[in-house]
């Protein structure tokens, strides 16, 4: 089974990049987190779920071990291929999705692309318990409050990198790391902090 890929990307799309391997082209499916969180080219590395099928060895790559976890899990739901899944990914950041599956929060799972009231409502019976431990709601106390417009690139970079399943403390810690030249756009520090957070 294939866990990780480390390699050159040589090809990248909005569903799926294939990565370079010593001469061996891996063709994975991405959500839109992962190919937004992926350089254009260059060396990348992926975490990857292997799917086998009776005509077929799909591989799913993740720019987080946490998406890639949670992806498991989702596809571990009884009408939950890994298309859904997938799909599922590319329109809620990991951590709101487990927390909205944990919090019982049906009208934001039902908003998603695919997904009705039965399968939100099963999706919550069958995985609140195990997500709860990834992704716990967070306290009055300890929520951090949503930047709802930044102005500054490096707010915005950060709200994103949280977006993407990173904890705040970590991916505060790859900015102050980060040498922001004045006038960078928000794509150069974005690019900048996920260097340093694939480290």
């Amino acid at each position: 089974m294939i866990a990780m890929l480390t390699g050159q990307l040589a090809y990248k799309s909005l569903d799926h990049v294939i990565v370079d391997v010593q001469g061996v082209g891996y063709r994975l499916s991405v959500p839109l987190s992962t190919f937004y969180a992926l350089p254009d080219e260059g060396n990348v590395r992926l975490h990857v779920h292997t799917h086998v099928r009776e005509d077929a060895l799909l591989l799913f790559g993740f720019f987080t071990a946490m998406e890639k976890e949670l992806f498991g899990i989702l596809i571990s739901v009884s009408g939950i291929g890994p298309k859904v899944a997938i799909n599922l990914l590319s329109h809620s950041p990991a951590v709101e999705l487990a927390q909205a599956i944990v919090g019982g929060d049906v009208k934001r799972l039902s908003s998603l692309p695919g997904i009705g009231r039965k399968t939100a409502e099963r999706l919550i019976l069958e995985l609140k318990d195990k997500l709860a431990r990834i992704a716990p709601l967070p306290t009055a106390t300890a929520a951090a409050p949503k930047i709802i417009a930044a102005a500054d690139p490096c707010d915005e970079a950060l709200s994103a990198l949280v977006n993407l399943g990173y904890k705040e403390n970590l991916a505060r810690k790859a900015m102050e790391s980060l040498e922001v030249s004045p006038g960078a756009s928000l794509e150069e520090i974005l690019k900048g902090a996920l260097k340093v957070l694939s480290r």
